[in-house]
């Protein structure tokens, strides 16, 4: 409602809004604490004015109305401001007067969010149950074994190659017509994929990293982490641990100025080096990061002035075709690491894949390719891209996996798979279903998001507002006094707890296949799944 009373069309009431808070009266004792940390400011304090019906049994008054003023908190329902049901409210409140329910009906702000021409973006990723990958099952076990091995029947190692792979002549006729032999990585199968520093906070990307730096000193797991688009810390790119990280570059450059200058002062070399041209939350476009996120820090690394939206181009606008991507950018790469740093593309899932891989398979520099599926999320897309396209991760790395069978490069070429990985909860069943139907290896996002910081974000709108910068758990946000929320040493707990829990399981899932000295990649026979239509596509058996 505006100034002067009137009812405008984006006028709305609490009923319109996704989440209502509930507030108790009666609990509540003022202390401020909700109001503080909401990060949207969708509740604010509040006079009343309350019209009381007193009854004085002793008197032979009349009962009469008694005006009483009293403090409380009211939500507010401007577009601006509404409530995204972080419930960041109810965890700080010491008597629990306050908490965020869900509208009991489709609410009606996704028809007024899209105030000044912008249209809705989200953070969050659509979590539909029983996807095709949490469905797989595995069928293939070996009961038959030597008793005297099943005590040690989980101790084995888990590891994939980042890198390409040739047979021993194709190797000897390399190094003679180039005087080097690709190189190869030896990494743990499952990559924490490319968030940047800027989409993610300084505190959110430190415990990162030194979650990651745990599990290879002293856990033995050679865990690896992509830094996504937008550069690094000078100070990680000329410390030891640079050998732990996958450096991203992407369509927008951004933070590769200082890569460069960082070269020559690099006391080890990265692990690899990921060309991006497209993600699965949104084929075909760019990154955004928008303005609320880009404060001294981040203008500094990425070379820009501060406070402006930084969108990447769609595409890499100096090259025209895959052919002329590995001409210029891959073997570019792997020039200015002396050809000791291997180099590969990351691509969206699509029905386009199998042409970019064809054209890898016919140059010997690609290290392999990332492939990501359509449920990936960021909070860089919008809601049309993310809802309506894409392809699913399971049938394009299905694809691709069978291609190199056909041209006899299968155990050449590595493919990484990401999207959705997890999504579920189900993260070491779903790696091990992409792994047999023929990724080396899978990268996650917002599952390390969700289980190392504890992300509130759910598809039933909940938060989800990671684009502008105000998250209350600070895991996206460039606000001191958000991201400060956020312990570092806790996050590289997390994260330890976590590789650690998926390694356990994964090797509850390999080992009574009979393969435990090496993964079971593409070994679909494996595999099945109670959807024919799924079975057919995916060339699995159909179970039921």
């Amino acid at each position: 409602m505006s100034a002067n009373g009137s009812i405008t069309p984006s006028t709305l009431s609490k009923k319109d809004l996704p989440w209502q808070i509930a507030w108790d009266r009666e609990k509540c004792t003022l202390c401020g604490r909700c109001t503080a940390v909401c990060p949207m400011r969708a509740i604010e304090l509040g006079v009343f004015r309350r019209r009381i019906l007193e009854v004085d049994p002793t008197s032979n008054v009349q009962p009469g109305n008694v005006y009483k003023v009293f403090y409380g908190i009211r939500q507010r329902t401007d577009p601006a401001h509404y409530c995204v049901g972080c419930a960041m409210c109810t965890m700080v409140c010491p008597n629990e007067a306050i908490v965020p329910l869900a509208s009991d009906e489709v609410d009606k702000l996704r028809f007024h969010i899209d105030q000044r021409g912008e249209p809705l973006r989200r953070g969050g990723r659509r979590n539909v149950p029983q996807g095709v990958l949490d469905r797989i099952k595995f069928i293939r076990i070996s009961m038959l074994t030597d008793p005297a091995l099943d005590a040690g029947r989980h101790e084995f190692e888990l590891r994939t190659l980042l890198g390409r792979v040739l047979p021993p002549e194709k190797n000897l006729q390399f190094i003679r017509d180039n005087g080097w032999i690709p190189p190869v990585r030896e990494i743990y199968p499952l990559i924490i994929g490319g968030m940047s520093f800027g989409a993610l906070s300084p505190t959110m990307w430190e415990g990162l990293q030194m979650g990651v730096a745990y599990l290879n000193e002293e856990c033995g797991m050679p865990v690896r982490m992509c830094t996504g688009e937008g550069g690094c810390p000078p100070r990680l790119l000329r410390s030891r641990f640079l050998r732990y990280v996958i450096l991203q570059i992407a369509s927008g450059y951004f933070g590769w100025d200082e890569i460069i200058r960082a070269i020559p002062e690099m006391k080890v070399d990265p692990c690899a080096v990921e060309i991006k041209y497209g993600q699965g939350a949104k084929p075909g476009d760019g990154g955004l990061l928008m303005w609320h996120k880009v404060n001294k820090l981040i203008a500094a690394i990425r070379g820009v002035p501060v406070g402006v939206s930084l969108p990447s181009p769609p595409t890499h606008q100096t090259k025209y075709s895959i052919e002329e991507a590995v001409a210029k950018m891959i073997q570019s790469m792997y020039m200015a690491w002396g050809f000791r740093v291997p180099v590969y593309p990351k691509i969206s899932g699509t029905s386009t894949a199998l042409a970019v891989l064809n054209n890898l398979t016919r140059n010997s520099y690609a290290a392999g390719m990332a492939v990501d599926g359509e449920d990936g999320g960021t909070g860089a897309a919008y809601n049309v891209s993310m809802d309506h396209m894409g392809y699913p991760i399971a049938s394009c790395i299905r694809d691709c996996y069978l291609n190199l069978v056909a041209v006899g490069q299968q155990n050449e070429i590595p493919l990484f798979a990401a999207g959705g990985v997890g999504k579920n909860g189900n993260l070491a069943a779903n790696t091990a279903a992409l792994i047999m139907l023929g990724a080396s290896g899978v990268q996650i996002g917002k599952y390390i998001m969700q289980a190392a910081a504890g992300c509130v974000g759910s598809e039933r709108r909940r938060c989800n507002i990671c684009n502008i910068g105000l998250c209350p758990k600070g895991i996206t946000s460039q606000d001191p006094r958000l991201y400060r929320r956020l312990d570092p040493e806790d996050v590289a707990q997390r994260v330890v707890d976590v590789f650690l829990s998926f390694d356990m399981e994964l090797r509850k899932i390999l080992a009574p296949l009979g393969r435990s000295t090496s993964l079971p990649i593409g070994m679909s026979d494996a595999i099945g799944i109670d959807d024919k239509a799924a079975a057919d596509r995916l060339k699995i058996s159909y179970v039921v």
